[in-house]
């Protein structure tokens, strides 16, 4: 596994114990051995039969890590989540027109082409169905990084493509959740090998928790696990996360697509924006019991 050792230590540890409970060799790639583990792997010294990605800049061709994961794949190793296909899913540009040719719900969005962004002029349908503020996320960005919530104008675009180069960029409508008792009704869900999580996650302040059995059939949260599972069946993902609103009209909307190398910070580490911790759990098990399957 790939793991910059970024306080996710229960995480970590889960994957080595059932790694060790199912009886399979486990080694942790982190900074200090990947460069050393890529030569041994180009030299046929070292192998894996899978490789679960929990760091990797996709679209950096130069980072230690993504070399080290596309040298696996080449090496015909099962990678969770192979580069293509993650590079496909994260890429928010390439991924959405095929999410509304699905009939996936989205919100309104224009896709500003890198060689664009600076001379690009919204018409006046455009700023009708955007509204304002707007939203301006670059096709390569995540953990909120390069995203505007408070655009205006062509200048915010300016401005994010020079922060943030080399990107398409997404104009998007900004909606607002629905409010649920004292939760927004937002939520991130997490799929890992056909098992799903949903959990409440409060848009905020980033404070999460998991949707209880009851919530889910009281208030017809049925439709977070039919999308999420929509999503892995078009991406071929067999572990990612995804952001979900339901909307004062009570529709299910993705908003932030496919999270590849999902962050399993815990609560235990980060009562804050940690992830639950039975999630971090249940997730490592059915990690290894995937990689586990996918060796046999």
């Amino acid at each position: 596994m790939t793991h910059t050792l970024d306080a996710d230590d229960l995480f970590i540890h889960r994957v080595q114990y059932h790694a060790a409970r199912l009886r399979l060799n486990f080694f942790l790639i982190d900074p200090q051995w990947v460069d050393l583990f890529r030569e041994k792997m180009e030299r046929g010294e070292v192998w894996a039969r899978v490789l679960l990605n929990m760091n990797s800049e996709h679209h950096n061709a130069q980072d230690p890590y993504s070399r080290l994961v596309r040298l696996a794949a080449d090496r015909k190793t099962q990678v969770i989540d192979h580069p293509e296909t993650a590079l496909a899913s994260f890429d928010k540009a390439r991924l959405h027109p095929r999410l509304v040719d699905s009939g996936i719900q989205v919100p309104f969005t224009r896709i500003v082409p890198n060689a664009e962004a600076k001379v690009f002029r919204l018409t006046d349908e455009d700023r009708i169905a955007l509204g304002s503020p707007f939203v301006i996320k670059p096709s390569l960005g995540y953990g909120r990084r390069g995203v505007n919530m408070e655009a205006t104008s062509e200048s915010d675009l300016a401005k994010c493509a020079t922060d943030w180069p080399g990107n398409d960029y997404l104009l998007q409508k900004r909606l607002v959740p629905k409010t649920i008792g004292n939760w927004p009704a937002y939520f991130r869900v997490y799929y890992a090998f056909g098992s799903v999580w949903c959990n409440w996650w409060n848009c905020y302040t980033d404070h999460s928790r998991p949707v209880t059995s009851e919530e889910f059939t009281t208030l017809s949260l049925q439709p977070l696990e039919e999308l999420v599972r929509r999503l892995a069946s078009l991406s071929g993902m067999r572990f990612f996360s995804t952001e979900i609103m339901q909307t004062p009209n009570d529709e299910f909307v993705s908003i932030d697509y496919v999270n590849d190398q999902c962050h399993m910070l815990s609560q235990s580490a980060n009562s804050q924006i940690g992830v639950p911790d039975s999630v971090v759990e249940a997730i490592a098990q059915r990690l290894v019991e995937g990689a586990a399957e996918l060796a046999r």
